[in-house]
């Protein structure tokens, strides 16, 4: 499943890029994360809860960051299993600086597999593009509010 999109932030793009930066504020933002432990460099643990129609699954695995290019560019990948199935993806992020504020385009490619995926499988777009949004608006509320 191939997702994209624009967002405007209203921050300077240091301060876009610290927060996307900090594994506290992607804990608090990222819909059913529940925890995201730093195990190396750019390198997390991650455990996270998603439903989709009538299952709910609990994946754990690896958060990597790599292609940093402060304050301009990143790439992420991420791979778990649970008992609901597997989750594998890739992305990236870049910013750039719009007036007082931030551009940010960011891609991914994510693969669910197992019950999760055939139960929902013709949910998955909207589900995933329903999580962005929520991951977007708290985004812009901790960087509305300076935090």
């Amino acid at each position: 499943m191939k997702l994209d999109g624009t967002n405007t932030l209203a921050a300077p793009i240091e301060t876009v890029w610290t927060t996307l930066n900090d594994p506290e504020a992607l804990r608090r933002c990222t819909p059913g994360l529940q925890e995201l432990k730093e195990v190396g460099p750019d390198t997390y643990q991650a455990t996270l809860t998603i439903g989709i129609a009538a299952v709910k699954g609990t994946y754990s695995g690896t958060l990597r960051i790599t292609d940093k290019q402060p304050p301009r560019h990143y790439r992420i990948a991420l791979e778990g299993s649970g008992g609901a199935g597997f989750m594998k993806g890739e992305g990236s992020v870049d910013l750039e600086p719009q007036g007082n504020g931030t551009l940010l385009r960011w891609s991914g490619d994510v693969q669910v597999g197992g019950l999760i995926a055939g139960v929902g499988q013709r949910m998955l777009g909207g589900v995933g593009k329903m999580l962005i949004g929520q991951f977007f608006k708290c985004l812009e509320q901790r960087l509305g509010s300076g935090t």
